[in-house]
C-alpha cells in the first residue's frame, strides 16, 4: 500500500496494525495536509450487514468535534470494495506504550482521565457510545492533550471481534461485566472501561488479568481486582474511590454519566494541586450509598431503593448562595424527541424551587438562553446575578426517569454536590419534589413549614397525562394560532387520560385566554371557557399557583374585579413567591390601580427573577411613561424589542412614546411595525397612503376608517379608538371606546393610566365609562 494513491491520498507509511485494521500515514493532495487512513479488516468488508452498520457509525462518530475525540473527516471506500476512514493525525504517543514504561505519577494520571471523561461527556451528549475505551485508543500528544481515537468502530463487531483479527483476546479486559453477559450496552460501558484505563495508569497493570478468555470474563463477572493502595502506596484513598465507582459490576452502582465523574476527578485535582490530596489516604469522604434504576432482587438492592443517590460531596456548600439558576438539563436519551420530556422536567425542577420564599431563583425564560452556551460558569452567574447554578442530565428508559443534578458555585466555578434521583413516570412529580429538596438542604436555605408540606405534597400523575400535557406546553410556547390548537388537542387529551389533572386545566384555560387576548375570537367566548378552565384547577388543586394567576387574569382584563382578581394574585405568590410571571402580571394589575410604587416594586422583582425576559421589560417601559421618562421607556421598549424581535408589544409602546413626543414620523414607523407583525397589510396600506396624502392626523384617521370596516373574525375596538385618539376625533374615540366596553375589549383595563386618552379624560362619557369599570382610582382630569 505504501506509494499507492487511493483517492486524493498518497499513502507514506504503515503506522499499525491491530484488531480493527490497519493504520496508514497519508499525503491529503487536495488539502495539503496529512491524515491517517484506517482501512477496516476483511471480516468486516466482506459482511454487507456489517459494513452498513460500521458507516453508519462512523458517520455519527463524524459529527463529534471536541479536542478530546479524534476528528473523523471522511468515509470512503477503494473500487475494489475495502472500506476506509480518514482520521486527523496526531504527534504523540498512544496511552498502553507509556504504561509499559510504568505506572503514571498520580497528577498525569488525573489530569488524563480528565481529558477522557471530558471527551466522553461529548460524545454521550450527542447520544453515541464508543464500546471500546481502551489505553491503546487513547493517544497522548506531544502538548500533553489525551485524544480517543475509533469512535464507533467497537459496535461493528460485537464482543469477540473487537479483538485481533482471528483472536477472541485483545480488548475482553476492558469489557464491561454487561459485555461480558452478551447485553446491550450504553453509556456507563464506557465509564467502566475508563476505569479500567484509570486503574491501568496509576498501578501499571490491568485489573484483570489472565491467559485464558473465559477466565478473564469470570473474573470481570465475579471477582474484586486488588486495590490500588494494595499495588502503590501514594495513590490516594479518593482516587481510589473514583476507580472502584467506575468498575462497579452493576452498572447502576456506577457513576451514571461522565460528568458525574468528571466531578469527583476535578475536586480531587484541585485537592492534589493544593497539597491536599496527600492527606486522602488517612480517610476517605464518607458517601452515600446508590440506588439502582430498577427496583433489585436482592433486599439490600429494595432498601436502597429508597432514596437518592449521593455522588459526590466536594468543597463545603457556600452559605452565601440565596439565589440560583437551573441552567437547561441535557437529554441523555439519544432521542432528540424527546427534549420535549427534558425541557419539562426543566421547567418543572424550577417552578419547584421557586416555591422557596428564602431562595431567589431565576426563571426558565432567562436561563435557556444559556441551553448549548460555551460561556463559562462564572460568566453565567454574573449575568444572572446568582451564586448557586445547577446543571443536570435526564436520563429516560421506558416509565424510567432518572435526573442528575449538580450544584456549582458560580463565581469560582466549584463543583460542590452532585446527586441522582430515579422515579417511574408515574411518580415524577414527586421527584422534582425531591431534587428540590435536596437542594435546598445543601445550600442550607430556610424552608417555612407551610413551604415544607407544599414541596411534600406531589401526587402522582398519570404517565400519558403527564407526556400529552409537556407537548402541550411545548406548543403553546410558540403563540401562533395552529400551535394554540395543537396544544389545546394534547391538554384536552391529557384530560382523557387524567380527568383531575389540574394543570391541564391550566393549559386549556390559558389557550383560551391567549385566543381572547390576540383576536383569534371575541374576548366574551374565550375568556369565558378560560374562566371555566381556571376554576376547574382551583378546585382540583388549590395550591397551584398557575391556577391562580390564570383566574386572576380572567377576573382583572375580563370581569374588571379588581378586588377579587388582586386576591388571586396575592394567592398565586404566596404559593410561588419565585413565580415571575404572576408577579410581572400583579404589577400591571397595580399600575392598573394607579399604585405606582407597588407596581415598580413587582417588577422589579420580576425582573430580578427573569432578567431576559421581554415582556417584563415592556411592562417597565409602560410604568416609566406614566411617569412621563418618556426616553428611559424607549430604552425599555428597545431592549424588549431586541430580544423579541417579532414581539408585537414593544412596538405598540414605541408608538405611543413618540406619539406623546410630538415625534411623528417614528411613531408612524412603529404603527406601522405594530400592525406588520399582526399581518395586516390593509392597515399599513392605509397608514402609508393616508400620511402621503395629509400627514399624521390624516394617516392615524384613514388607518381607523379602514379597521373599522374590517371583515376579520374578530377586530379589538380599543384599537381603532387608539387610532382615532391620535387623529384626534374625540367622538369617533368615544364611540369606539363604547364599543371596546360592550364587547369586553381586555385592552380596556388600561383606560385609566395610559396618556393615549388623556384627549377625551375630561368627557362626561369617559368618566361614566370609569365608573362603569368600578376602577377604585380613575382619574378625573388630563395629566
Amino acid at each position: 500500500m505504501v506509494g499507492k494513491t487511493i483517492s486524493h491520498y498518497k499513502i507514506l507509511e504503515k503506522l499499525g496494525e491491530g484488531g480493527m485494521g490497519v493504520v496508514y500515514k497519508a499525503q491529503d493532495t487536495k488539502l495539503d495536509r496529512l491524515v491517517a487512513l484506517k482501512f477496516l479488516p476483511p471480516h468486516l468488508a466482506a459482511d454487507e450487514q456489517d459494513k452498513k452498520r460500521f458507516i453508519h457509525e462512523a458517520k455519527a462518530a463524524s459529527s463529534l468535534d471536541h479536542p478530546n475525540i479524534c476528528n473523523v473527516h471522511e468515509i470512503d471506500e477503494t473500487p475494489d470494495g475495502q472500506v476506509f476512514l480518514v482520521m486527523a493525525i496526531y504527534e504523540g504517543t498512544l496511552l498502553n506504550r507509556k504504561i509499559e514504561k510504568g505506572p503514571l505519577k498520580i497528577d498525569e494520571a488525573v489530569d488524563v482521565a480528565i481529558q477522557a471523561a471530558e471527551g466522553l461527556q461529548a460524545a454521550h451528549e450527542k447520544g453515541i457510545v464508543h464500546r471500546d475505551v481502551k489505553s491503546s485508543n487513547i493517544m497522548i500528544t506531544d502538548k500533553g492533550r489525551a485524544v480517543i481515537m475509533d469512535f464507533g468502530l467497537a459496535r461493528t463487531g460485537g464482543a469477540t471481534k473487537l479483538t485481533k483479527t482471528g483472536s477472541t483476546l485483545g480488548t475482553v479486559p476492558y469489557m464491561s461485566s454487561e459485555q461480558a453477559r452478551g447485553e446491550k450496552v450504553d453509556h456507563r460501558t464506557d465509564i467502566w472501561s475508563l476505569g479500567i484505563v484509570l486503574y491501568e495508569m496509576i498501578t501499571g497493570r490491568l485489573p484483570f488479568r489472565s491467559d485464558y478468555n473465559e477466565a478473564l470474563v469470570y473474573s470481570i463477572l465475579n471477582e474484586d481486582p486488588p486495590p490500588p493502595t494494595s499495588l502503590r502506596s501514594d495513590v490516594p484513598m479518593e482516587l481510589e474511590r473514583i476507580v472502584k465507582k467506575a468498575m462497579q459490576k452493576d452498572r447502576t452502582n456506577r457513576y451514571q454519566h461522565a460528568d458525574e465523574m468528571l466531578t469527583d476527578l476535578r475536586t480531587l485535582k484541585r485537592e492534589l494541586e493544593s497539597g491536599l490530596g496527600k492527606e486522602l489516604p488517612q480517610k476517605p469522604r464518607p458517601r452515600r450509598k446508590h440506588i439502582a434504576l430498577y427496583a433489585g432482587v436482592t433486599a439490600l438492592a429494595v432498601i436502597l431503593v429508597v432514596g437518592g443517590l449521593l455522588l459526590f460531596r466536594g468543597e463545603k456548600t457556600p452559605t452565601s448562595i440565596s439565589a440560583i439558576a437551573v441552567l437547561p438539563l441535557k437529554n441523555l436519551t439519544g432521542d432528540p424527541e424527546q427534549d420535549y420530556f427534558v425541557e419539562g422536567m426543566h421547567e418543572a425542577l424550577t417552578a419547584e424551587l421557586s416555591k422557596i420564599s428564602a431562595l431567589k431563583v431565576i426563571s426558565r425564560t432567562s436561563t435557556m438562553r444559556y441551553k448549548d452556551t460555551d460561556k463559562a460558569m462564572p460568566q453565567i452567574a454574573r449575568e444572572l446575578d446568582v451564586a448557586g447554578l445547577i446543571e443536570g442530565s435526564v436520563l429516560r428508559e421506558g416509565d424510567q426517569v432518572r435526573i442528575t443534578v449538580q450544584l456549582i458555585h458560580g463565581p469560582s466555578d466549584r463543583h460542590l454536590w452532585a446527586q441522582s434521583f430515579d422515579r417511574e413516570l408515574r411518580g415524577v412529580l414527586a421527584l422534582h419534589s425531591d431534587v428540590a429538596r435536596a437542594i435546598a438542604r445543601e445550600i442550607k436555605i430556610a424552608v417555612t413549614p407551610a413551604e415544607a408540606r407544599q414541596l411534600a405534597s406531589a401526587r402522582a400523575v398519570n404517565p400519558e397525562a403527564y407526556e400529552a400535557y409537556l407537548k402541550g406546553r411545548l406548543h403553546v410556547e410558540k403563540m401562533s394560532p395552529d400551535a394554540l390548537d395543537t396544544a389545546l388537542e394534547y391538554f384536552q387529551l391529557a384530560l382523557e387520560n387524567d380527568p383531575n389533572y389540574a394543570r391541564a386545566y391550566v393549559g386549556i384555560g390559558f389557550v383560551w385566554a391567549t385566543r381572547a387576548h390576540t383576536e383569534l375570537l371575541p374576548p366574551r367566548e374565550g375568556f369565558a371557557k378560560a374562566r371555566a378552565a381556571a376554576v376547574k384547577a382551583v378546585k382540583l388543586d388549590d395550591t397551584l399557583a398557575e391556577a391562580h394567576e390564570l383566574l386572576a387574569v380572567v377576573l382583572v382584563w375580563h370581569d374588571w374585579d379588581w378586588v377579587a382578581g388582586e386576591r388571586e394574585f396575592r394567592r398565586a405568590i404566596e404559593l410561588n413567591p419565585n413565580y415571575a410571571s404572576v408577579r410581572s402580571f400583579y404589577s400591571l394589575f397595580l399600575r392598573l390601580m394607579r399604585r405606582p410604587h407597588e407596581a415598580r416594586t413587582q417588577i422589579e422583582r420580576a425582573l430580578e427573577l427573569d432578567p431576559y425576559n421581554p415582556f417584563f421589560h415592556f411592562i417597565l417601559g409602560g410604568q416609566l411613561v406614566d411617569e412621563r421618562r418618556y426616553d428611559e421607556a424607549i430604552t425599555q421598549y428597545r431592549k424588549a424589542a431586541t430580544m423579541q424581535p417579532d414581539g408585537l408589544w414593544p412596538h405598540r409602546g414605541l408608538w405611543e412614546v413618540f406619539h406623546e413626543k410630538r415625534m411623528h414620523k417614528e411613531a408612524l414607523a412603529e404603527a406601522k411595525q405594530y400592525f406588520a407583525l399582526k399581518h395586516n397589510r390593509e392597515i399599513v396600506e392605509a397608514l402609508e397612503r393616508g400620511y402621503a396624502e395629509g400627514g399624521y392626523a390624516r394617516a392615524m384617521k384613514l388607518a381607523a376608517e379602514t379597521l373599522a370596516r374590517s371583515q376579520r373574525t374578530y377586530v379589538n375596538p380599543n384599537h381603532t379608538a387608539i387610532l382615532y385618539a391620535y387623529a384626534g376625533e374625540q367622538e369617533r374615540t368615544m364611540e369606539w371606546l363604547e364599543e371596546a366596553y360592550r364587547t369586553r375589549s381586555s385592552e380596556l383595563a388600561y383606560i385609566n393610566v395610559e396618556p393615549t386618552w388623556n384627549p377625551v379624560r375630561g368627557d362626561p362619557r369617559f368618566q361614566a365609562l370609569l365608573r362603569r369599570m368600578n376602577f377604585p382610582n380613575a382619574v378625573r382630569t388630563t395629566r
